[in-house]
């Protein structure tokens, strides 16, 4: 069975295992602190294929940002790493083939080969964290745009320019829904600029009328986001996935699209694949693309 050393690259951690073609982690997961340097990334990164790279058949990158259509490195910039990562030559780092993909997308992927959207014609994944990542799958492939940027979630949830974005345009549908967009909500219904989302999610789960209110508009944002999404992709389902995802009531946003959206009714679900999904979307990937 051909096997891919995936590495899953974040803004603060590199975690690695090899995957075999099931999808099943096959060694133990390794994880380290990004580096600050990009020549210390760089280094990591040959550190971790030196020590594997004879056991096995590609080497599968996860990694953030967006990821050209050839898989072989990254086309824009990425706030959360050292800035010259982009310029990263990949397949130098190996003597195997080397195949890259952005994170969400292999997410993505992980769900649709062996998770929650399994066997669907159309799925849209939505990764809700400290950020909010994006992935669509339609008939069996990967959206990818023209450059391989497609799936981003800034798009606009409002016009009046009331929240700066971390992309640096205003009121995407990220600064609502992400961790930090349940932040600023609470923040503007409570005049408390230290209130935390966990604040928010343990006075909710006592009950307390203004979490639940914050948790409300949260959960009709993140809807209303959905509502656009659903009407233009018409889904079998849309999979949450991420730290946040979890605080989701998947029902109560599944009757409020359904009760809007102007195409097919769609399902709400959450992500299955764990928390290495990404690592077992690239290698599933990589393995398809590059010995398939």
């Amino acid at each position: 069975m051909k096997k891919a050393l995936a590495i899953d690259v974040g803004g603060t951690k590199i975690y690695n295992a090899i995957i075999d073609e099931k999808g099943e982690i096959i060694s133990e997961v390794e994880k380290h602190s990004t580096p600050k340097t990009f020549e210390e990334i760089k280094a990591t990164f040959k550190l971790i294929i030196k020590k594997y790279e004879s056991e096995v058949d590609v080497i599968a990158f996860s990694t953030c940002g967006a990821v050209n259509n050839q898989n072989t490195g990254i086309v824009g910039s990425t706030g959360n790493i050292a800035k010259e990562y982009p310029t990263l030559d990949f397949q130098s780092l190996s003597t195997k083939p080397v195949f890259v993909e952005n994170d969400a997308n292999c997410a993505a992927w992980a769900e649709y080969k062996i998770g929650a959207s399994k066997d669907t014609t159309v799925s849209v994944m939505i990764t809700l964290g400290t950020g909010v990542g994006g992935g669509i799958i339609i008939n069996g492939h990967l959206l990818k745009g023209q450059n391989g940027a497609a799936g981003e979630m800034h798009f606009k949830m409002r016009s009046d320019k009331h929240r700066k974005c971390t992309c640096g345009s205003y009121d995407c549908f990220e600064i609502y829904t992400s961790g930090t967009g349940l932040k600023l909500t609470a923040e503007e219904m409570t005049g408390n600029k230290d209130i935390t989302t966990y604040d928010v999610v343990e006075g909710a789960q006592k009950s307390d009328s203004k979490m639940l209110e914050i948790l409300d508009r949260w959960h009709d944002d993140l809807a209303n986001g959905i509502i656009g999404l659903a009407n233009l992709f018409d889904p079998d389902c849309v999979v949450l996935s991420g730290s946040m995802a979890e605080f989701v009531d998947t029902k109560k946003v599944e009757d409020e699209v359904n009760s809007q959206i102007v195409t097919t009714p769609t399902r709400i679900v959450k992500a299955q694949a764990g928390n290495f999904s990404g690592m077992i979307g690239a290698a599933l990937l990589a393995l398809e693309v590059r010995h398939g």
